[in-house]
């Protein structure tokens, strides 16, 4: 599994070598790169969450900008679609020619499992989720617990209440992966500390990841509570509890991207930190496997030993926890440190 770096460094070798694509020993010059078309599929929220979404978007700005060959489509989801109209968005992209069909987040599962055999030529790769498999489905996953230690431990660390919050957007099980490791992060550093937990709805309800307003009561509730951090993992409305936050006065903890650069500016000062997860790394790395002929079906997994999951140390919040912080790291990717998923 490469970084991004490395991959453009392999992308740069191809340039090099009069356009051959490794591992296959194919002359494509530029005509292989330009007939490959990508279509990607986004979950409630799309381009603009400033969160899960828009990572994607990264790794597939990356690729245009990087290799500047593709054709791409994207699509985006409807809060409370039905599941005939995830199945639609992906069929309609295979059968107009894209390959790979990117879905982006479990909700898609379903629709990959329907969708993908019926077109078992073209390529499918889903976000979150490995319940989707077949011979023509890659599964890109996350350790998000890993990552939401570091952010829980960092919570404990700055917390002057010993008292901090979680807010998921859904229920899922793949939310609670996140408030798994953030709860095990907080008591590893500070086994007497409160961790309040809300989340915004259950399934099949996914609006948990678009209503803001939703979010900033649950965070306002907390931090009148005693919370001092909040950490949220609730997409698009992650940006309610960064309102709460400021409203407050209190810290909050972004997720998925670096969100101090991300988030609305006004609120950028009170985020003490993001766990940071590298859906943009696992976008282009998937579609220049596909390119250079390595890809894979099946499950892939990025954790903190492979630099799919982080935290962030932007605005020079955790400035003197971070050595702490590394340390942390260090332990769990040696074993040391054993992080659930729940």
């Amino acid at each position: 599994m490469r970084s991004i770096a490395m991959v453009l460094a392999g992308v740069a070798l191809v340039t090099a070598s009069c356009g051959r694509v490794p591992g296959t020993g194919a002359t494509i010059e530029t005509d292989y790169a330009k007939s490959l078309r990508v279509g990607l599929a986004y979950d409630i929220g799309g381009r603009g969450d400033q969160s899960f979404n828009d990572a994607a978007a990264d790794g597939l700005d990356e690729v245009r900008r990087s290799l500047g060959l593709l054709q791409i489509k994207e699509f985006e989801a409807q809060p409370g679609e039905p599941l005939s109209s995830k199945q639609q968005r992906l069929q309609t992209l295979a059968e107009n020619g894209y390959s790979p069909v990117i879905a982006v987040g479990y909700a898609y599962s379903d629709a990959v499992r329907t969708v993908a055999p019926r077109y078992p030529h073209t390529k499918f790769a889903i976000i979150d989720d490995r319940a989707a498999s077949g011979p023509n489905v890659a599964n890109l996953l996350f350790a998000e617990e890993q990552g939401s230690f570091l952010v829980g431990a960092a919570a404990a660390m700055k917390s002057k209440t010993g008292d901090v919050g979680f807010v998921g957007g859904v229920q899922s099980p793949l939310i609670k992966k996140f408030e798994a490791g953030y709860r095990q992060g907080v008591k590893y550093m500070n086994p007497k500390a409160k961790v309040r937990v809300a989340y915004l709805t259950r399934p099949p309800d996914l609006t948990g990841f678009d209503n803001p307003a939703k979010a900033r009561q649950a965070a306002k509730a907390m931090y009148d509570g005693g919370a001092d951090v909040v950490y949220q993992a609730a997409g698009a409305s992650g940006a309610g509890v960064f309102q709460a936050a400021k409203d407050a006065g209190r810290w909050a903890i972004g997720v998925d991207s670096d969100q101090a650069k991300t988030a609305d500016p006004a609120v950028r000062d009170l985020i003490l930190t993001s766990m940071i997860k590298r859906v943009d790394v696992a976008v282009y790395d998937y579609i220049a496997a596909l390119m250079d002929g390595t890809v894979a079906s099946g499950p892939s997994v990025y954790d903190l030993k492979l630099g799919g999951v982080d935290y962030s140390s932007t605005g020079g919040h955790i400035k003197d926890i971070q050595p702490k912080l590394e340390q942390l790291k260090q332990e769990i990717i040696i074993g040391k440190i054993k992080v659930s998923p729940g």
